[in-house]
């Protein structure tokens, strides 16, 4: 059987592997983790001929073989190490057009590590309009290697590309002769000698880079440092010099090979410029940003409403019907009240992850996400953090698990740490089915500002501001705290302004929305069974004593009356009724009664499990058997018993909101947490000190506005 090659995509970043990526894969992608590290992994299969499907790697951008950030390493990890798991038997290498020579940097090291490599021109049209035409033929024979014009987002190119990897695969071509840059023979042979048979470059990389490799132990890397040492190798020299050497050869290729268009004595204002004038004003910027923000969550909350409630009655009517035409037995009430329930807690969140990720996927295809980086890098500096943290804020409202791994970027250890540490107030998207349940309960459903905007719609967007002032605070209170005098800088290309292509946007909604159902999903039905069980059985025969007693102490009471008492009082003395009894004094403050603390204990495991918790709570203990009960309907009939009015007044729901705004309540952020800091000390600061902010929070609002 034919062995299905693997191909990486190599490039420098917004070079456009990842548009590349999706035009190439399709539907055909999935997520993995990188071998012993937490970093997402794309891969993804490719038809190359008929019936041979290649697998297709996303690597993180690099700009060299010498890495500078953690996520850099990752790379270098996988092509300096051809014993490594993802080590390609080609590399596409997507180069920017319109800035040729710095793109062909990356290019030429990674042909000369050996391994077969095919050049991508990508936005070959931005080149164009710059007056920028480049003979990709000519350029071809210069390099010796296959080149191809490709256009990644609007998937132009894409047969020509194939046509040069099946070649490139066939002819096995991998290098140039000689290497551009001096260095002692003798030592290299030493190299190879100790740690491995490979070609020169392999075996100069290796000894500059040993320290950042994993395949080498410290015995290893000791001797590695000897070796330098014995032949006066300066590491930082070596590679100013091979820069500098590979510069020189690529300016004469690009010399020969790029024409430049006579240019306007008047420069040429593009659509970019004049877009960023206003984008990237000192003011009008910052404004323009909060209103992109407060219309996406306008309609995140409107549009995603109808389908919400149809999914929404849909499983009520599901489950009345089961419970009508199935045996009253412990089983259907599993099914019912536990699978079903569950699943309907997953399932009626999806349209507003959906939408959420709509948005954040149209800003990054657009471009205008890098641009919220630049004018938000001035602010982030007063409150102590790096204009790189800018990235894991905003990735923060979809994940704060991928947010806190894309700190790699960020040179400085302080201000990475700081924003790891902060990263988790952003209200990412598992709070957002919290704040939709809650909020739907306790603020009116009505329009305001001129009958334009909703007003739930506002109370949303203003939960996330409010995170996102949380974090700038906290990172301005560990600031004081660290002492950080180190001065750090932000440096970022900005793009060219692109229409988005909807294929990748749908993709992306696709591969999120999957993400959310699949992993948060198994979560979430796993512990509403458990809870379940928990909610339907208690210690010895209290079940049995509390139905006597109940029909005992209520004679006048038949029917659903009846059996909606004996059901509150049954879950009241379950385990799960125990447990949350047990707590309840010390949330009580906060307003809440022991059904709520159950749904605080188990959102520990994950966020969205609340919902999921309250719905099965309240299938059990509530008016469960009332025909087409959503959950929604159910907690708003919820009566507090102190003061006969509704338990979801104003002040519960905006003191639990507060609370889940701020608390840590997510293993994966925390274990991700300890993977990065390599330390249990910063996990269990920041679970403390969210968690005490969380509980001062709650408590102040709830006492203010009871």
């Amino acid at each position: 059987m034919k062995k299905s090659p693997k191909i990486a995509l190599i490039g420098n970043p917004n070079a456009g592997k990842s548009s590349l990526f999706n035009s190439l894969t399709g539907l055909r992608q999935k997520t993995g983790n990188f071998p012993g590290v937490t970093m997402d992994k794309l891969i993804g299969k490719w038809k190359l001929e008929k019936g041979d499907d290649a697998s297709i790697l996303d690597l993180p951008g690099i700009y060299s073989i010498y890495p500078k950030s953690v996520d850099e390493q990752v790379v270098i990890n996988i092509l300096a190490n051809p014993e490594h798991p993802d080590y390609p038997d080609l590399a596409i290498v997507v180069a920017d057009a319109s800035n040729l020579k710095r793109n062909l940097l990356l290019f030429s090291q990674v042909r000369d590590l050996g391994i077969p490599t095919v050049l991508a021109l990508n936005m070959i049209d931005v080149a164009e309009s710059q007056g920028i035409v480049i003979n990709s033929v000519k350029l071809a024979r210069e390099l010796n290697v296959e080149v191809a014009e490709v256009n990644a987002k609007k998937g132009i190119g894409l047969n020509g590309l194939r046509l040069s990897v099946n070649k490139t695969l066939e002819s096995g071509f991998n290098s140039n002769d000689s290497l551009p840059m001096d260095y002692s023979a003798e030592m290299v042979e030493e190299v190879k000698e100790k740690y491995g048979d490979t070609d020169d470059y392999h075996a100069l990389l290796w000894l500059s880079e040993h320290d950042n490799l994993a395949q080498f132990t410290t015995q290893q890397r000791v001797g590695f440092d000897k070796i330098q040492e014995k032949y006066n190798w300066n590491t930082q020299h070596a590679q100013s010099k091979e820069t500098m050497a590979r510069y020189a050869q690529l300016s004469e290729i690009v010399d020969n090979c790029l024409h430049e268009m006579p240019v306007e004595e008047e420069p040429v204002n593009t659509w970019t410029d004049k877009l960023d004038k206003v984008f990237l004003h000192r003011f009008w910027g910052y404004f323009i940003f909060l209103g992109i923000l407060f219309i996406m969550f306008q309609a995140i909350f409107t549009w995603a409403t109808y389908p919400s409630d149809l999914i929404d009655t849909g499983i009520a009517h599901l489950n009345d019907y089961l419970k009508t035409n199935l045996p009253p037995t412990k089983l259907t009430d599993l099914l019912t009240d536990g699978l079903i329930a569950g699943i309907g807690g997953v399932l009626v969140f999806i349209p507003q992850i959906a939408f959420l990720f709509l948005f954040i996927s149209m800003l990054e295809e657009t471009g205008y996400m890098s641009r919220v980086m630049f004018i938000m890098d001035k602010l982030m500096r007063r409150f102590g953090l790096n204009g790189k943290s800018v990235v894991p804020l905003i990735s923060g409202v979809a994940c704060a698990v991928p947010a806190i791994m894309s700190t790699r970027s960020i040179g400085s250890w302080k201000d990475r740490l700081i924003t790891i540490m902060v990263t988790p107030l952003m209200s990412c998207s598992a709070r957002l089915p919290i704040y939709t349940v809650l909020i739907a309960l306790v603020v009116p459903e009505k329009s305001t500002l001129f009958g334009v905007f909703n007003l739930q719609g506002v109370a949303l967007f203003a939960m996330y501001l409010l995170g996102f002032f949380m974090a700038l605070l906290s990172a301005w209170v560990m600031k004081i705290i660290m002492k950080v005098r180190e001065k750090s800088y932000f440096i970022m290309e900005l793009p060219s302004y692109k229409s988005p292509k909807f294929s990748h946007v749908l993709l992306t909604i696709l591969n999120s929305t999957k993400a959310f159902v699949f992993e948060a999903g198994k979560i979430i039905v796993a512990i509403s069974i458990v809870l379940w069980v928990l909610a339907s059985y208690g210690p010895g025969d209290s079940m049995q004593r509390v139905e006597i007693q109940v029909k005992t102490q209520n004679p006048t009471l038949s029917g659903i009356e009846l059996t909606n008492k004996i059901s509150s009082q049954k879950l009241e003395n379950s385990y799960a009724g125990y447990f949350g009894k047990l707590i309840e004094p010390a949330i009580k403050p906060l307003g809440y009664d022991w059904k709520i603390g159950i749904a605080l204990i188990t959102s520990f495991a994950a966020r969205e499990v609340f919902v999921g918790t309250m719905s099965t709570i309240y299938s059990l203990g509530g008016e469960a058997n009332e025909q087409n009960s959503t959950v929604m309907k159910r907690m708003r009939a919820e009566i507090n018993p102190a003061t006969g009015k509704p338990m979801y007044d104003m002040a519960l729901g905006f003191s639990l909101m507060i609370f889940y705004a701020f608390a840590m309540q997510c293993m994966s952020t925390l274990a991700v947490t300890y993977r990065e800091t390599k330390s249990w000390k910063y996990p269990t600061i920041q679970f403390v000190y969210m968690t005490a902010l969380a509980y001062i929070s709650a408590f102040v609002v709830y006492q203010l506005l009871k």
